[in-house]
């Protein structure tokens, strides 16, 4: 009792003193006055009475901006000290009812927020630290420093991801320009001028800008995984791959490169997959796990591919991939990379034949006739190539229907060509002519 006394006593002192403080407007007198009331509550273990105290002075007519800023970042110091997990919430909650709507304790009320979150995620809620942590546009505050801006959202993606909630996950996403990763962390940062915010440091926890990137584009693989974007997925890993500890580290850098390799095979046949194709066949690297490089050049080479072969050759890497960093290439890999096998045969196909029968094209494929129309008219539909078939007859013909414009066309062009070849011919004939003096016959 007589404890509480004292403490009753102590703080009514020190009320009575902030109040003379800040109508006087002293801002280090305020701010030394409320902190002390803090650290008094505190020192007691009075829990209660420092949520009280907190909202008290922050209600209080004309509270100073430093004076309330000087409290939620001393009152932030406590909650790791609280007792249990309720006094811990209720700690936090009341803080973050002092900092809402109050743009000069924003960076503190995030925070909290993620303090918040971390304690929901923990106890189970998924949905509701999701929710939480969408309640905070840190992209807006000018004040944060860049790569606690990017921590930031990347736990909001996680958790829109981890409550399978994809279309948020990826409007998250975009907040983050992929380009802010390649920045030059080594250059010295320009001192602010007068007028400007002061960006305040990151937290010790906060990771670097590497390792943020490392995360985000494992997230973004998580996000592409779910509609198996193949090449998407291959663009994130290479960016992986491109982070200089990875690079230097042969346990990590081999099974990305794997992973690079694998959903190459998978990606669809079009302009970005074959760019990608042909700058990994071109890294070096590539030489120490000779059969993926072997399975690249097999996908570029324009020959026909057995499938059973190549599955006897690769299916025990295509299962080892479970073990590896990335897990496994998803249920559908197998049954997509058989088809990407197909579709590279038909066009194949495509090149050498300008006709062909069903049945030859069914041999060709290791395939009935009816899959074989069916692969190629999806082929046909998706624009991967031109091709006409006429089923009575049996017979497929790839070349393309030209109009009588085109047709005349080409005509004069090869005329033209015909024409520049005989004026070359005659111009040769003249020029041995003239060195050997030879007379032609009329």
């Amino acid at each position: 009792m007589e404890e509480s006394r004292k403490l009753e006593s102590s703080i009514d002192r020190l009320l009575n003193e902030e109040k003379q403080m800040r109508l006087a407007e002293n801002v280090a007198g305020t701010r030394k006055a409320a902190t002390e009331i803090l650290k008094l509550c505190f020192e007691a273990k009075d829990w209660k009475l420092l949520n009280e105290q907190i909202l008290n002075l922050s209600k209080k007519r004309g509270q100073l901006k430093q004076a309330v800023q000087s409290m939620v970042q001393q009152a932030m110091q406590y909650i790791d000290q609280t007792l249990d997990i309720e006094t811990r919430i209720e700690l936090i909650k009341t803080l973050n009812n002092v900092a809402a709507g109050k743009i000069y304790v924003e960076i503190e009320r995030a925070r909290l927020t993620k303090m918040l979150a971390k304690i929901k995620e923990e106890q189970g809620l998924i949905a509701e630290a999701a929710d939480l942590m969408q309640e905070v546009a840190v992209e807006t505050f000018g004040a944060m420093a860049k790569t606690e801006k990017i921590a930031f959202i990347l736990e909001q993606v996680r958790l829109c991801l981890d409550q399978k909630d994809f279309v948020r996950a990826q409007i998250l996403s975009r907040k983050i320009n992929p380009r802010v990763f390649d920045a030059d962390t080594t250059k010295e940062k320009k001192k602010p001028k007068e007028g400007e915010n002061m960006v305040e440091e990151a937290p010790a926890d906060i990771p670097t800008l590497l390792v943020l990137k490392r995360i985000y584009y494992e997230l973004m693989i998580r996000y592409y995984s779910h509609n198996n974007e193949y090449i998407e997925i291959c663009r994130s890993y290479k960016a992986i791959y491109d982070i200089p500890s990875v690079k230097e580290n042969p346990e990590q850098w081999i099974p990305v490169l794997r992973k690079i390799c694998w959903f190459l095979a998978l990606a669809p046949h079009d302009p970005m997959q074959s760019s990608l194709l042909n700058a990994t066949l071109e890294d070096k690297k590539l030489s120490e796990i000779p059969d993926f490089k072997m399975l690249l050049k097999q996908i570029v080479t324009m020959e026909v591919i057995q499938w059973t072969s190549l599955w006897n050759k690769y299916k025990d890497e295509f299962e080892n991939e479970k073990n590896m960093i990335g897990g496994s290439l998803g249920d559908k890999a197998g049954e997509d990379l058989k088809l990407r096998i197909i579709e590279h045969n038909i066009l194949v196909v495509s090149k050498y034949y300008s006709r062909i029968t069903f049945k030859r094209l069914a041999e060709l494929l290791c395939l009935t006739t009816e899959e074989a129309e069916k692969h190629l008219s999806e082929m046909v539909v998706s624009k991967a190539l031109i091709a006409k078939i006429d089923r009575p007859s049996g017979i497929i013909c790839f070349q393309i229907v030209k109009d009588s414009n085109e047709i005349l066309n080409s005509w004069a062009t090869n005329l033209e060509k015909l024409l520049d070849l005989v004026e070359k011919s005659c111009h040769q004939i003249h020029k041995e002519t003239m060195v050997h003096k030879v007379a032609l016959r009329a």
